[in-house]
This record gives structure tokens, sequence and C-alpha cells, in this order.
């Protein structure tokens, strides 16, 4: 073989050199004496005679030996040489003669000779040229080798070589010889296999030859050559898989015809794996070349390379790639190209030729999988048929052989034969077929096989009975053990010749079991009569047993004549042997059998330890595969009886779940009280075995289950059909034979889903359990299985029930043996049974799903395809999910009453679970058809609600007109307005009406989600071959469906396939799927959502907040930093900053919808899945704008109203400082005229004459005291004002200010009369509206706003009215049952209450701001100012300290509490605390979380009963936590405190550069304030107090300010470290835990049922929900006679026939189940799993007297269940619950 010729040694020119050949060929003399000698010699002379007859002694590669006659007297001479363009080298010598060494071999050199005197004189040179020999070539390579040719190259040596004589030896014969000038030589014309010896030798110019290099190299055999030919050489060891074949890869979408003859096996696999008649019609064509002008066309030399052309060399015979494609593919490859190939009708090989070893290979496993179905002519009146597997069918076989050369093709007379006039078919290839001509190159020895199989019409059938028909491919007398090997086996052998003069001793030595039959053409001009007469005598063959086409005859009549002749040897009962039985007959011959296999035959025993022990299925399936029978399909009614709660009646519903519950763990424990079966163990056993011997173990299984099935079946069928004439009577005795034919199916299906059953009831037993232990290696084993390409039990068809645990862990285990390549596209096909779903799937993808024999599918199978890696990135995925379903409308399930039903949910979680869904319609069916997309509908629609949208393919079947697709617009558009129809009812029937169009559910498009595919069958089965327009049809579908894969953009992985399972099934378990549904997948992107919503708002919140800080400092600022020329006022200020705040409001809210825009279009986090909360985000987004923006305007007028008032107040201070510092300037002139110099205390005594004089002469009108009580009393009116005279009556009695000193108690009187009517039913059915609650709990919310307003400023108007408006919105909700009385009472107590604290802050502001007051506090600064002024000192440091200490220092404190608010906000928005502040649901989730770890009472009863009030204790429980640990507060200040000293140098700096340097302070304090406008608020008395009476110098007091805004900030930093984290906190402006309360808290709505708090995200959400509900006892809900705690948990009531009554329904009982006709905006989903509730369910179980007590009730009645729930269990229900990973 060519790789091994590679290798062999060969002689390497190295070998031929004697040394370095780069080494200088300069020489040294060997004598120093003679170098010293030589240094006289000075020219050549004639008088000194010249060396005689120079000759060349010897020649090597690198040496020239040299002689010459020394002259008389003369010892001494020079040598010289050179190559032609080199320098001479010269070397002395006291020798006649010299060996010339180092040369370059191959090269001519010039030699001289010398001779020198005594006296150094030279004489003339004598001179000779040489040749070295040459080396022959290195590095000799054989490359490009085939059957009859082979190539070589070589480097070339480093000398000029003419040419190079090439030899092609075989042995010691010369085959061929070349002579070239190239570096390359090629041989063609050789034998195959053959070894070869190479010799090349190099040429010189004058006809020199270098030694022989020899290197071997093998041509390959023919086989060899041709594998090589078709890319198939690597894959003849190791074999092709049939998961290769089935790979998607670039070849799956493209339709390029073959360019290369390695193209060509895989054009015949894909056409032939989509079962395409014209599979064996693949041949290739190099592309054409179009730039060929026609005007260039050259007719005589154009034609003649026309000619030339025509070379078959290139030209595959089908024969021979079927052959090689045989021999290079596995066992399981092999069954499935003989499958399809007898499914076209293809003949399949029986005898594959080795072709090395001229040992054919029986091919049994090959053909072990065809299974035929055919109807003798016996059994033609009963309509009875015969299915059963070839392999096993008791036939005749027929061969046909040839003997020598025969001049008519017995190939195409065979397909004459078996073929119907009206329907003939190719099964054997001939000469005449595309390629058929082309001379077979390993195919000869092929025996072929097919069959004949009568349909029972004796109109169409050519022969009664089926027959085997065989034919081999060559002559007989080649082929001697094939020709044996058909005598023994067949029935019958004709042998085609046209002369048997040639050596026939093969007829007559041959031993027969066979009748022979010869058939000779006497129209070949050989044909001999006399041979024919004495090869028949001696074989002693009838006249009937010898067929002459004689003369008259044409092929016609021959084959007519044939065909007569078969019928009547049919008709004789001629022996039949199974194809199984003729394996001995092949050991016996020495052919190999492909079954010898060791793994075939391991995997074979291990079937049949199994199978051989089925007598009795129903008993087997009883016996050996116990906990899928009864138990597994009572297990799984109770699992859906859990969720619908149907039969529950008037029980209590969590004691009728606890003992659902009960009963399933019975079952379970009886399920683990079963030993594994012995069956069991020996199938496990063999699943664990090698992955050859495991998959042949697979297929032996289904192969003997099939057989054993189809047996048992036979017979029921037949008594089904006998029932059924007479359905009427029989109806009951066929529901019951139904059942048993169910019974009666069995497959590997029944095993694996019998593992899935040991595997879920192990999973009950404790972890460390042996029994457990050996089952956790089942998951894996199925996982591999998966990835093997066997198909995995989805549904349970029978049981209708998903076993989630085996799922989970199979899925997980396939996932981990795929990572990172865990990427899939789901595709599901639904359809009415029996409409060709699964062979549709079959052509598409190659996939065979694991059918019972005799069965449609049930339930739902799925399978694994490998995506190539080259396409893989353009599909999106690495593997395609292909589901299988059982048929929709089966007749098997139509006698049971919930069909429909089972439909429903089948549809609803395949749909769910698909990316793309195809929906095949069998046209025939119109009736059927519209049940099925009713069906569908209802599924489409249930996933757009819960948010996928998969894509649909609508596939038409047995649509064969051409112009189906046209033709068919009406019904396209007839299809569209049903569909439109059916959503429409289907909208309705949901709840969800506003679905009116299918498109609006589905991506779905009439024109191209259409498909219209022939029929199946191109004739009438059994010998009909597959359509070829189906084949090219689902081609079509095929590429076109690639294309859909990839623009899907719902692909997920295996994980995400897994989340879908669990909670789409979760969800069809309830009657009402849409509002049951709930999903990890969906919750976590609606998380994410909600996470990066969470994030924009708050950014969008702290940005206006900054905004409006900056504004209202500014306001506050208005009046110091406003220039003099500015005319305009605070109204037009006040304009002017709504305006900037619209714009701030608009863009920010811009920002917000983009970043949702953006968000939604990316392609990760499963997006698409809440694409339906996209709307309620934006209107969040607009609802947070308008919120901000009415928050905004409110704060603005508010500061402007304050700030007007604060003028007046601080005009009339100022009016007091201005004549005080008039008069003591006054005073300071007077003293400086004095010519005495004063002391400090006669100053004193002069400052004090005058202080007294003007402060008794100023006028101290301060701001008038208001009555705050009227002013809230006037208020209250108004507010009330519409609620009549009788209210007002009330008001102007009740004495407001006395109002509010004692508790409030809600009275009868404070209650409408309706609501004592019901008194019994609120207290057991509806606690959640509880007056006195509400009134306590609004009580403390007004004290806590009242308080927080007297902590500032004066009262305003404002503050009453925000008090009122929030009484109003807690009591106008009418299910509170406040009566007039009520409202009244309760706002007189909280307004009396706000009008004494209000009261008390006026009274408290006018006494701070008293003008006599403030004028007296700045007595010593006046005194320091004068006496300052007086002795004219410096006043910068002094009014530098003023400045700093009585304006900036408590204007940056001010401003750093304003500021850290947000800060603080992030802080806990980051790090550890993130997760649980980032939603309302993980807020929840780290709460309840919290609360099971104290496991404290209190705190429950406190989180239940005062829900909001605890919240927010506890948020700011985590702050103080969070800030108490570290030092991350004072960072916070520090940095602040570093960026406002930095701002406000900045502002002196910029300041100076303002203010003119002889000006004085006043104006640069005024530039400075400008600059700090909008971060620092300067009180206007200080700055006022602070520039009066100064001689300051800007340049000396900016110096000293400078200075000194450093010690503010240690100054500050000091006060701040000295303060605790809770009064640190209390400072801020804005309160960190009410920005966190209002993130986590959302909308504040209560489940109506349980009271668990709404967790949706965005303020403008349409559905509240809840992730976990809780049972109703925990919110004091009791029963009404009873007073005991109500148990019931809602999400589990909604789904069960309980009732309710509350105010909502008008205190009528109302369904549960119609929870949403009275509470719309709410969603109470079931629970992820019965484990779900858990939670609750102990809290409740242990705090149960704690509750009951606290309560004053009896305590609750307590499943059993409930008291085995752990802690570590209620912690795993909640993070299922909240789907945390």
């Amino acid at each position: 073989m060519a790789g091994a010729s590679e290798d062999e040694a060969f002689e390497e020119a190295s070998d031929f050199f004697d040394g370095d050949d780069e080494a200088s060929l300069c020489m040294s003399l060997t004598s120093q004496s003679l170098e010293d000698d030589c240094k006289g010699i000075s020219a050549l002379s004639n008088a000194v005679p010249a060396p005689g007859d120079l000759t060349v002694q010897s020649v090597t590669t690198h040496s020239v030996g040299l002689i010459w006659d020394p002259p008389e007297g003369l010892k001494t001479f020079e040598l010289s040489f050179s190559a032609r363009g080199q320098q001479p080298e010269t070397q002395i010598t006291t020798s006649n003669s010299a060996e010339v060494e180092k040369l370059h071999p191959g090269t001519e050199y010039t030699f001289s000779v010398t001779s020198i005197s005594e006296s150094n004189s030279r004489s003339l040179p004598v001179t000779v040229t040489a040749f070295t020999y040459p080396v022959p070539p290195e590095r000799i390579k054989v490359s490009h080798v085939s059957a009859d040719s082979l190539s070589l190259t070589w480097e070339s040596p480093n000398f000029p070589v003419c040419q190079y004589h090439v030899t092609c030896w075989q042995g010691d014969k010369i085959v061929q010889e070349t002579k070239t000038a190239f570096k390359t030589a090629a041989f063609s014309n050789l034998s195959p296999g053959v070894q070869y010896s190479m010799k090349i030798t190099c040429v010189l110019q004058n006809g020199m030859e270098s030694k022989m290099a020899t290197r071997h190299g093998q041509t390959k055999t023919i086989l060899e050559g041709l594998l090589t030919d078709l890319g198939l050489m690597n894959h003849y060891t190791d074999k092709l898989s049939l998961s290769t074949v089935l790979e998607i890869n670039k070849n799956t979408i493209t339709d390029e015809p073959a360019t290369s003859l390695s193209s060509l096996p895989w054009c015949f696999l894909k056409r032939l794996m989509m079962v395409n008649v014209t599979a064996r019609g693949v041949k290739w064509s190099s592309p054409v070349d179009t730039s060929i002008d026609s005007a260039d066309f050259d007719m005589y030399s154009e034609l003649d390379s026309l000619l030339n052309c025509q070379d078959t060399k290139d030209v595959v015979n089908p024969l021979d790639i079927v052959t090689a494609l045989f021999l290079c593919s596995d066992g399981f490859l092999q069954q499935e190209m003989a499958l399809k190939m007898s499914m076209c009708q293809f003949s399949v090989p029986l005898l594959l030729p080795s072709c090395n070893k001229n040992q054919p290979m029986f091919m049994l496993w090959a053909l072990r999988d065809i299974v035929k179905k055919f109807r003798p002519h016996t059994l033609e009146d009963s309509r009875g048929f015969v299915e059963e597997r070839i392999v096993l069918s008791d036939l005749p076989m027929v061969s046909f052989v040839r003997l020598g050369e025969c001049s008519f093709s017995k190939s195409q007379v065979l397909n004459k034969l078996l073929s119907n006039p009206q329907q003939y078919h190719d099964t054997f290839l001939h000469h005449d077929m595309d390629c058929g001509d082309s001379p077979r190159k390993i195919s000869d020895g092929l025996v072929e096989i097919s069959w004949y199989l009568p349909c029972g019409n004796k109109n169409i059938d050519i022969f009664p009975e089926p027959v085997a028909v065989a034919n081999l491919r060559g002559d007989i007398r080649s082929f001697e053990t094939q020709y044996s090997f058909l005598c023994q086996t067949s029935s019958a052998v004709f042998v085609l010749f046209d002369s048997l003069d040639t050596d026939h001793k093969i007829l007559t030595t041959q031993h027969h079991k066979a009748q022979l039959f010869l058939v000779g053409n006497v129209q070949n001009k050989n044909f001999n009569m006399d041979a024919l007469k004495l090869v028949a005598s001696e074989l002693n063959l009838k006249k009937t047993n010898v067929m002459l086409k004689v003369k008259q005859m044409n092929d016609a009549d021959f084959v007519k004549s044939l065909r007569s002749v078969l019928t009547n040897w049919l008709k004789s009962d001629p022996p039949k042997m199974q194809l199984e039985q003729m394996a001995d007959v092949a050991h016996e011959l020495g052919i190999r059998v492909d079954e010898d296999d060791q793994e075939c035959q391991k995997a074979k025993v291990n079937a049949f330890e199994i199978t051989s022990k089925i007598k009795d299925t129903s008993q087997f399936k009883e016996t050996q595969l116990p906990l899928q029978g009864k138990i597994w399909k009572e297990l799984a009614k109770l699992e859906k009886e859990e969720c619908r709660l149907r039969k529950a009646g008037d029980q209590n519903i969590e004691h009728y779940k606890s003992e659902l519950q009960t009963q399933k763990q019975n079952l379970r424990e009886k399920q683990c009280s079963y030993d594994m079966s012995e069956a069991m163990t020996c199938f496990i056993n063999a699943l664990s075995t090698s992955r050859l011997e495991k998959s042949y173990f697979l297929k032996w299984m289904r192969m003997n289950l099939d057989n054993l099935s189809r047996e048992s079946l036979t017979g029921l069928r037949e008594q089904y059909k006998e029932k059924c004439k007479h359905s009427v009577e029989n109806k009951e005795e066929i529901k019951e034979l139904d059942r048993h034919i169910s019974n009666s199916s069995l497959g590997i299906e029944h095993f694996v889903r019998e593992m899935g059953q040991l595997y879920e009831s192990a999973l009950t037993i404790p972890e460390n359990h042996a029994a457990r232990q050996q089952m956790t290696h089942l998951p894996e084993l199925c996982a591999k299985l998966l990835l093997d390409g066997f198909p995995l039990e989805l549904v349970d068809g029978d049981a209708s029930n998903i076993p989630l645990n085996w799922m989970k862990d199979v899925l997980l285990q396939l996932d981990h043996l795929v990572q990172p390549k865990n990427r899939i596209i789901v595709v599901t096909v639904l359809g009415v049974q029996s409409t060709g779903k699964s062979t549709l799937l079959n052509t598409m993808f190659g996939v065979q799903f694991a059918v019972s024999s005799g069965r449609c599918t049930r339930g739902a199978f799925m399978l694994l395809i490998k995506v190539s890696d080259d396409l893989s990135d353009k599909m999106k995925c690495d593997y395609l999910v292909i589901i299988d379903t059982e048929g929709l409308k089966s007749p098997e399930l139509a006698q049971l009453d919930d069909s429909y039903e089972h439909d429903n949910e089948l549809a609803t979680l395949v749909i769910g679970l698909s990316d793309v869904t195809i929906i095949n319609i069998a046209m025939e069916n119109s009736t059927e058809m519209k049940d099925i997309l009713q069906i569908v509908v209802h599924a489409f629609l249930r996933m757009k609600e819960v948010g996928k949208k998969p894509v649909c393919q609508f596939v038409h079947q047995n649509v064969a007109d051409v112009s189906a697709h046209d033709k068919n617009l009406r019904d396209r558009k007839l299809l569209l307005e049903q569909l439109d129809e059916m959503t429409q009812t289907a909208a309705k029937m949901e709840g969800k009406e506003e679905n009116q169009k299918f498109t609006d559910v589905m991506e779905y498009d009439p024109e191209k989600g259409n498909w219209y595919i022939p029929g199946l069958w191109h004739g009438n089965p059994p010998m009909a071959p597959v359509n070829a327009g189906y084949s090219e049809a689902v081609s079509d579908f095929k590429k076109t469906m690639i294309e859909v894969f990839g623009n899907c953009k719902t692909s997920g992985d295996i994980r995400g396939f897994l989340e879908w399972t669990k909670s789409l099934w979760n969800a069809v378990k309830y009657e009402n799927f849409i509002f049951s549904f709930r999903n990890s997948l969906v919750a976590d992107a609606y998380m994410q959502l909600c996470t990066e919503y969470n994030k924009w708002e708050w950014t969008f919140k702290k940005d206006m907040y900054k905004w409006l800080t900056s504004a209202e400092t500014k306001i506050s600022n208005f009046e110091v930093t406003r220039m003099e020329s500015d005319q305009s006022g605070m109204s037009d200020f006040l304009c002017q900053l709504k305006t900037n705040a619209i714009r701030e409001l608009d863009q920010r809210e811009k920002m917000i919808l983009n970043n949702l825009t953006v968000y939604f279009k990316q392609t990760g986090g499963h997006v698409h899945l809440v694409e339906r909360y996209r709307e309620e985000f934006g209107n969040s987004a607009k609802c947070l704008r308008r919120e901000l923006e009415n928050s905004v305007f409110g704060k603005l007028e508010l500061a402007v109203s304050i700030r007007q008032a604060m003028n007046k107040l601080e005009n009339i201070k100022k009016t007091n400082t201005d004549l005080m510092e008039t008069k003591v300037r006054a005073l300071v002139k007077k003293c400086k005229t004095s010519s005495a110099k004063k002391t400090d205390d006669e100053l004193k005594k002069d400052f004090e004459k005058v202080w007294e004089k003007t402060v008794t002469a100023l006028a101290f009108n301060g701001l008038d005291r208001k009555d705050i009580g009227d002013n809230v009393s006037h208020h209250l009116r108004s507010n009330m004002k519409q609620k009549g005279s009788s209210v007002n009556e009330s008001i102007n009695k009740a004495k407001l200010l006395e109002c509010g000193k004692t508790t409030f108690t809600v009275t009868q009187e404070h209650l409408i009369q309706r609501l004592i009517n019901h008194i019994g039913s609120l207290l057991s059915e509806n606690p959640r509206q509880n007056p006195q609650q509400i009134a306590d709990s609004l009580i403390k919310q007004c004290l806590a706003f009242i308080e927080e307003k007297c902590k500032k400023g004066d009262y305003h108007d404002n503050y009453i009215q925000e008090i009122l408006h929030m009484i109003d919105a807690f009591i106008g909700d009418p299910k509170l049952y406040a009566s007039k009385n009520f409202e009244i009472s309760l706002k007189l107590h909280i307004c009396g209450i706000a009008a004494r604290r209000f009261q008390e802050m006026h009274d408290h502001f006018i006494r701070d701001n008293d003008p006599r007051r403030c004028i007296e506090q700045l007595k010593e600064k006046y005194f320091a100012d004068f006496k300052d002024l007086y002795k004219e000192q410096d006043q910068c440091e002094r009014k530098a300290e003023e400045f700093a200490n009585l304006c900036l220092k408590p204007a940056v404190e001010t401003w750093v509490a304003a500021s850290l608010g947000p800060d603080v906000v992030d802080e806990m928005l980051v790090g550890k605390s993130a997760l649980q502040f980032s939603t309302r649901a993980f807020f929840q989730y780290s709460l309840l979380k919290q609360l099971l770890a104290e496991c404290n009472f209190e705190n429950y009863v406190k989180y239940i009963c005062s829900y909001e009030d605890f919240v927010k204790g506890w948020i700011y429980g985590q702050i103080l936590e969070h800030f108490a640990n570290g030092n991350k507060m004072s960072q916070l200040e520090e940095r602040y405190l570093r960026i406002i000293s930095s701002e406000i140098l900045q502002a002196i700096h910029t300041a100076q550069k303002q203010t003119d340097p002889k000006a004085g302070i006043k104006e640069f304090i005024q530039n400075v304030c400008r600059e700090l406008k909008g971060k620092l608020a300067i009180p206007k008395n200080a700055l006022d107090a602070v520039v009066a009476l100064n001689n300051a110098k800007v340049e000396p007091f900016a110096h000293s300010l400078s200075r000194i805004i450093q010690d503010i900030e240690l100054s500050l930093k000091k006060k701040f470290q000295e303060q605790n984290i809770d009064t640190r906190l209390s400072t801020l402006k804005m309160k960190p835990q009410d920005e966190l309360f209002k993130r986590v808290f959302g909308c504040g709505k209560q489940c109506p049922f349980c009271m668990a708090p709404c967790e949706a995200g965005g303020e403008a959400h349409t559905e509240h929900c809840a992730s976990i509900h809780r049972p109703k006892g925990l919110g004091n809900v009791r029963f009404e006679h009873s007073i005991t705690l109500v148990t019931d948990i809602c999400s589990s009531a909604v789904h069960s026939e309980a009732t309710f009554r509350c105010f909502e329904t008008n205190h009528q009982y109302h369904p549960y189940k119609k929870y949403r006709e009275i509470f719309p905006d709410w969603h109470i989903p079931a629970d992820p799993s019965i484990q779900a509730s858990d939670y609750w369910k102990y809290v409740m179980a242990k705090f149960n007297e704690e509750f009951a007590k606290r309560y004053a009730a009896k305590p609750g009645d307590i499943p059993f269940i409930w008291k085995t729930i752990t802690k570590k269990q209620a912690e795993n229900s909640l993070k299922e619950s909240f789907s945390i990973k």
C-alpha cells in the first residue's frame, strides 16, 4: 500500500559523500620550510622544464587523483585547480602525484601543474580538465499513488544536471523508464497492488551518470485506489457511523452537484437518507468554463477534443459506490442503507465482495432491519396480510447468474421480470442507467437480493406468492464461492449464457440443491446447440429447465416466457429458506457473516436472555416491569388530582392534598418494595457495556421485541376485526380488546421507562442507602443513549405523565456530557394519527423513533441530532432536539372520556417546548384537520401568554399536483380564516380575548409557512418505491427548515429545555393552564428585566433628586446671588426652573425608554420570554416621569413659597441691621475725631450707649403669630364640604385642639350597617381590611409625616393638605366598610394632633426669628467690628472666620446631608446586599429566609400583621448593620467634604479674578456665592452680618478664607465621626430607608386571600402576583362557626372546587376557580411543585398554637404531612418558589 511504501528505506544520496561538501577546497602546505622556499619565486621561465604527461589517475565524487612525469632534477611543483567561475586554489608539492580532495561532485575542474626550480623560477604550466563523479538525487518521495500509477519527486544535487534517468522495476525487470530534466516523474499503466522499485541517476552533460538511488513504492489495490478516489480510504478501517451521516452540516443545506469523485458517496448517502429513488444516478462534473466565446469555436479542433473528452476513466459505476460505502460503514449505517434502499425498491447486498481477500461477507445483520408487509393470494379472501422481518421470512429464493459472456443484460431482464408493465422500476442497476456502463472495479462478485411481494390483487400481481430474487454480478467462473452459496440456498438458479463452448465444468461439478435453469441466447453468433445439449444431458435437465431466446422472440416475449416459467415453478411449492438460516451455509463455505462480530454476538446473547423468556407480553410486563404498571398509572392520576382537586368535594383542601401525598408515598413505598427484576438487571448490565456492544444490544432488543409484539398482536387484531363487525353489541368487548392490544405492546421504551421508575422510587429512600446508591448511575446511562441517537420517552403515553425527577437528572447528565456545546433548537411534529409524522421526520433527519411494532407513537419521544461545527454558529445551536408525538385524535384513545383533554395536554406541552412546530395535515382528512387545528391553536395561545411564540409550519401531505401551491392559494386563505376564527374561540375560552388573529399568537406566514408534499409511494405497495416527488419536496422543506432554525430567536440550552419541561408539565396538570403556568426561565428573565429597570428607575430618581436639590439651593440663594441689574423676580425664576425640570424629565424618560428598547433587542437572557411585559415597563417609565414631575413642581413651588415668606422676615432683619450699621459707623467716626485715644473700656461704654439708644428706637415688628388650629379647621372643612351639612356641623362642634389626645378606637357607629350584618363572614373569610388595624396604621404614618415636617422651618398649608390626602387615599376604599362617622372621627383625631404639633413648630419658628432676639445675637459681633474699625485693625482673618463658620460651614454640612442619601442607597444596592434589594421578589426571598433562620414567632407576627412597618424596620436595620461595620459612612462623608472643599476653593479663585482688588469683600463674597449658588445654601442674615462693618481687603481675605476651608473640612470630619450611624442617617435629606422601601415595597397590594405582598415589577404593572402564598390562617382567617384557623392555601384553592365570599362578592359564595372574575388584576399561579409552599406550611405547623393564641382563635387542623416538613425542606421550597439556583 502507498502509505507503507513511503516509509521504506532507500539509498540516500548522502551515502556517496566522503566529507562535508561545504568545506573549503583550499589546501595548506604540509611543510613550513617549503612555504618559505617558494617566497622567492617570481616569474615563469621557459628555461625551467615543464612537467610531462599530466594525467587523471582517479576520479570520485569529491576528489581527483593526478600524476605527471617530473623533469629531471626538479622536485618541487605548484598544483593549481579551479572550477568555472571560481578563484583558483594552489598547493606546493614535492611529489609527482597529488590527490585533490573536498571537491564538489558533478563539477568540471581545470588542473595545472608548474615546475619550480631551486632559484624559484617556474616553468610553463601543464593543464588537464576532469569532472568529479555526480551523486544521485536526494530525498526522493513517492506521491500520488493510485491503483495504476504513482509519482516521484526529489531534490536536485548541488551541481548542474543535464537530465535524470528514472527506471521503474518490478523485481529484476524494468517495467518503464524515462528521462527528464525536471525533478518529478510519473509512471502510469502499472499493475494494482504491486511493489515497484524506482531507481534514479543524475546524468551530466558529458554523459557521466551517477550511481542509482532507489526508492520503493507500492501501487494501491483496485479497492484502495477506488476508495482513495472516492475519499473513503480513511473509513475503510475507521468505519462511517450513522450518527456521522445524520449529522447536520453544510452539505445538508446545499444542492450543489458533485464536482469531484470524492463527493459522490456523500451525494449518494444524502439522497438515500432522504429515500430518493434517484440516489444511484449520482455523477460528478467539473465546473463548466463559461468564458469561452462561441465566436472562437474551431470546428475541427473542438470536435476532436469533444471526442477525447468522452473518457470514462473518472466515471464510477454506481454499484462500486454502493459496494464501497458498505465496505466503509459500520453495521448500523449498513442497516440504515439497506433499509432505505429497500424502501426505494433497490436491490440490496446479500454477499459483499471483500476485493482483497476473495472472501465475501454475508450481510445478514445489514438486512435484519427490513420489515415487509404483503398479502399473498392465499390470504386474499380474508383480507389478511403478512408483516414480518425479511430475514425471518420463509421464502423461496431464485438466483440469476451469468456464465461467460452474455449479450443481453441480466439485470435489465430481471427488472422487467419483476415490474408490472404499468409500474416499471429499475430494481437492479444495469448498463443503460446513469453510469451503469462504466466498468465495475470492485463490485464484481457482489450478490444482490430483492423481493417480489404480492399485494393481493390478481390484476396487478405478477406472482401470486412472495419470492426472493438474487443476482450475482460477474462470471460465476471467477466467483465460485458465491455461486456455491447460491446453489445451496436458492430454490432455483437461472444461468444465463451466450455460449457453452467455454469451460462449463462449474455447472456439472457444483453441488446443486437448487433446481437449475439454463437460459441461452440463440440470437448470438457464438451460441452452440451441441454444447447446450451436452451440458443439459450431463445435468439431467428437463426441457422446462432450458429457455432459449430464439430469433423470432423480442425482449417482451422473452420476459413473458421467463415469467411463465417462474410462475409455474412457484406453483410447485419450491423449498424455502430463511435468510437467517443461510448463515450456516455461509459458514460451511468459509464465507464471513457480518453478525460474527464479537460485540454483536455478545449483545445478541444478552438480548435473547431477556426476550427468550417472554411468553406472554402482559404477564411479562407485570412480573418483570412492575413499577410502570398500575402503580405508575395510579401515581400519575394522583399527581393530576393533586393539582385539579376535582374529587375533593367538601373536604378541607390541604387535608385532601395531604391525603393524596400520603397515598403517593404509599405507592412509592410499594414500588420500593419490589426488587429489581431479572430482566431489568440484564438490561441495565447490557447498557453498561462498551458503546458498540450497547448499540448492538439495543438493536437486538428492538428487533426481538418487535417480532414478539408482531406475533402477539396478529391474533388480537383478528379478534378486533371480528368484534368490530358487530360494534353495537360488542362495544365493551371492543374497548377491553383495545386495552389488551395496548398492553400487548412491548418495546425498549418500556424498559427505559422502568429504569426511570426505579430511579424515581429510589429517590424516596435516604441518600446513603445502598438501594439508592445502586441507581445513581442510571441517568448517565440514559443520557449516553440520547447522545448515541437513541430516543428518550418524554411523555409516557400509557400513563400520560412525565417522571420529572428522572427527566431532570437525565437532562442534567446530558448537559454535563456535551458541555460547552449545549445549545439546542427544538422541533416538534404534530398531526392526526397515521398521517406520516414519523415518516416525515425519518425522511428529513434519518431518525427512527422507538415505536413498538404494530403501534403508532404513544406519548412523545425526544431525540438528539448533532449539528456540525461548520454550521453550529450559523444555526446558533449544537444539537437539534426532535420531538415525535402520539397522533392527535387517536382511535386508540377515542374510547377514553378524556381523550380531548389528553390531546390538549400533549399539544400544549410539545408546542411549549418547541422553537419550531410542524403541523402535519393529511389533505384527505379535513374533518380531523379542523379538530387538530383547534387543539393546536389553544396550545399556541397558551404559549403566547407565557412568553413563547414558536415558529409554525404547515405540511399538507398527499398533495400531488405540481401546481398545488398556486391552486391552494384559496385553501391557504381559507385555512388562515379558520385559524383566525379558532384563535378567537380559543382566546374566549382561555379568557384572553385580545387575541383576534392566528398571527397574534404565532410567527406564521401563510405564503412561506405552508408546504405541499406528494404521497409517499409511487404506485401500489408493497412493490412501489418511494415517490421521488415526496423525497424532493421533503428535501426542500428540510433546507428551508434549517434556514428557519438559524433565524430562530428562541434557541436555548439543555438546562433551559429542562426548565420548560418542568414548568409546562406542571401547568398542564392544572385545568386552567394560562393562570397555572410558572417557569423559572420566565421568572429569571422577568427578574433580570426588573433588576435592570430598577437600576434605570433609580438613576432617574437620583438624577432628578440631585437636580431638585440644586434647584432648591438656587431658590434659597436667589436674593443673595441676584445681580442688581437683574429685574426678574422669584416667579420668573420659578417658571424658568419648571421649564428646565421638564427638559430634564423628558431627557431621562427618553433614556429609560431607549434602554428598554435596547434591552429587548438583545438575543441572550431569554428576553423574548418577557416581551409581553415590555409595554408595562414602558408605561411604568411614563408613570414615574409623571410622579416625579408632580413631585418636583410641588417641591419647587413649596421652596419658592417658603423663600418668599422668609424674604419678608429677612427684610425686617435687614432694616434693623442696616440702621445699626449706620449708627456704629457714625460712632466710629465720632471716636476717631476725638483727640484722646480711647481704651477698650471707654469704647465699650460708648458702644453700649449707642446700642441701647438704637435698639430702643427700632420698631421690632416681627411675624404675626397664626392660629394653626383655625387654619387646620378651615382645610378640614374644605376637605369635607362635599359630605353634607351634617358633617360640617360635626366639625364645627368639635374642639379640634382637644381631639387626638386619647387612643383612637373603632366603634360600631364607625362602620356601615352592611359590615355589621356580615361581621361573621368578615372575620372568617376576609380579615385583610380590619378597620382598627387600618386606622392605627394610618395614624402612625401621619404622625411620622408630622414629625418629619416639624424638624424644619415654619408651618405651611401644604402640610395639612398632604395629611388629608393621605387619609382620603386610605379610607376611600369601599372595602373598608367605613361610615361618615368613621371618616370624621379619624380626621378630627389626626388633625387635632397635627394642629397642636404644627402650632408648636410655628411658635418655635417665630421665637427663633424674633427681630429683637436676632439683633441682640449680633451685639458682640458689632462691638468687635466697631473696635476693629476704630483701631483700623486688619479684619481679613476674623471676617474670613466669620464667613466660613457662619455661612459656609452650616451650608457645607447641609450639602453633605443632602448628597449622602443617594450614595447610601447605592451602597446598599451593591455588594453583599445587592441581591436582596435588586427586585421585589429577591427582597421577599431575603426577608423570608432571614425569618426562617431566626425562627422567631414575634417577627413572623409583625411580618404578617404589620407588613409595612416590619419591612421599613427591617430595611433600616439592614442599613445600620451594613454601615456599623467598617468606616464606609466616614469614607462617603470624607469624599463629599473633599469635593465641596475643592469646589469652594475653586469658587474663591474664580471670584478673585472677577472682583476688583480695590473693592470690598462684599462684592467678593457675592461672587463666591454666585459660583456656589447651585451647591450651598448661604444664610442671608448671617451673610449680611459678615459683610457689615468691615474694612477687609479682597486678597488677604481670600487667602485667609482658603486656609480656613481646610480647617472646616477637618472640623466637620471630626464632628461626623463622633456621631453614631443612627444620628448620621437621621440628618440625611433623602432617607435611604424610605427609598429602599419604595423600591422593594412596590404597589403595596396584597393577595386578596392570604395577604402575600405583590412582587410585580414596575409601577404600571397590570397584574399583581406573589411568588409564594401562605395558609390563610396565618392572616387570622378562621372558620365562621368553629373559629379554627384555616389551613387552606390560595394557590391550591384557586384550582379546586372550593368557594369563597367577601365584600367584593357581595358576601355570596363564589368559586375559587373563577377568582379572576372578582379579582381580575391578581394572578395566582399554581405552585411550581407540591413542595413549593412547604415554607409557610412549616411555619404554621410550628407556630400553630402561638398564632391561635395571638388571634384568639382555635389552632388550625394541621394536615399530617405538614408536620413532617423539616426546616431544610422549608428553605428549599423557598428557593424553588423564587427560582433561586
